[in-house]
């Protein structure tokens, strides 16, 4: 028996819509990073970029268990001498851009380097309910039926 190995040409992908109002952060980005990764599907390849497309909708919404609103911080360098920056998890979602909570959640848990690079390339994620990707009639993926535990609120 041979191991099998996907080629461009049997790669199918699909559009998913997910709805986070009320889903928990870390559940909800690990179950994305999955299906952009393509791990759900039999025919994955690690090599290859065979996941589906992602659309997150209602990032504004999305919620944090405990109180990683106040206590957990994305750090950064400017470059600088003593140039450590942080924002919590909370100002991050109460602030401009929410949607970057989830894509640095997601992010982290993808692997690094090119193919990562093009994986997260088909992630889009938008604070409110409106997304321009009507035309590729996305599939809706009920995250909070799938475990109670991924709905808060």
């Amino acid at each position: 028996m041979k191991t099998y190995t996907a080629k461009p040409s049997d790669i199918e992908k699909k559009w998913l819509l997910i709805d986070a109002d009320g889903l928990v952060l870390g559940r909800l980005a690990s179950l994305v990073a999955m299906r952009l990764r393509g791990k759900h599907k039999p025919t994955y390849t690690p090599h290859m970029d065979c996941g589906d497309h992602v659309i997150v909708v209602n990032a504004e919404k999305v919620q944090l268990t405990g109180r990683k609103a106040d206590q957990s911080v994305f750090y950064w360098h400017t470059g600088y001498p003593g140039g450590i920056k942080g924002r919590t998890k909370g100002a991050i979602r109460a602030g401009k851009h929410p949607e970057r909570l989830i894509e640095k959640a997601v992010e982290r848990m993808i692997p690094r380097g090119p193919l990562g690079r093009r994986i997260m390339s088909h992630l889009r994620v938008y604070a409110g309910p409106s997304h321009p990707h009507e035309g590729q009639n996305p599939e809706k993926l009920d995250v909070a039926a799938m475990n109670p535990k991924n709905k808060r609120g």
